[in-house]
């Protein structure tokens, strides 16, 4: 593949480094495939349990928060790169949720979301 090309599908597919943008903030998410379900970790550094709110719908799983700004002296402003605002992601599991056992644990600013499938046959 021509370098050219991956310049543009980056350009096209992967945000741009060093932007700000408006709206909710879109934590990063990883999702593992386990003998007895799934496992997805959401990336929320510096969220409190308190705010986030996990939802699963269908075959969707949605977490929603705030990441609050913990600086109770506010002076000027010298860089701030860190989003403090509402959030929101959803991903999509090839499984039904309605139907699944669902577990979550939130340590070192990672919600891990445990997913047992009860509609699989289990070994």
């Amino acid at each position: 593949m021509s370098q050219d090309l991956i310049r543009l599908m980056n350009a096209l597919f992967l945000p741009a480094v060093g932007t700000c943008r408006e709206g909710p903030w879109c934590p990063a998410v990883d999702i593992y495939r386990l003998r007895k379900g799934w496992l997805v970790k959401f990336e929320l550094a510096g969220v409190k349990a308190d705010d986030v709110d996990l939802t699963a719908l269908g075959n969707r799983l949605t977490v929603r928060g705030v990441r609050r700004d913990t600086v109770t002296e506010i002076g000027s402003c010298y860089r701030m790169e860190i989003e403090y605002s509402s959030f929101e992601r959803s991903v999509e599991l090839p499984c039904d949720l309605k139907r699944a056992d669902i577990t979550t644990d939130f340590r070192d600013g990672m919600l891990l979301v445990h997913i047992n499938d009860r509609t699989e046959a289990q070994p």
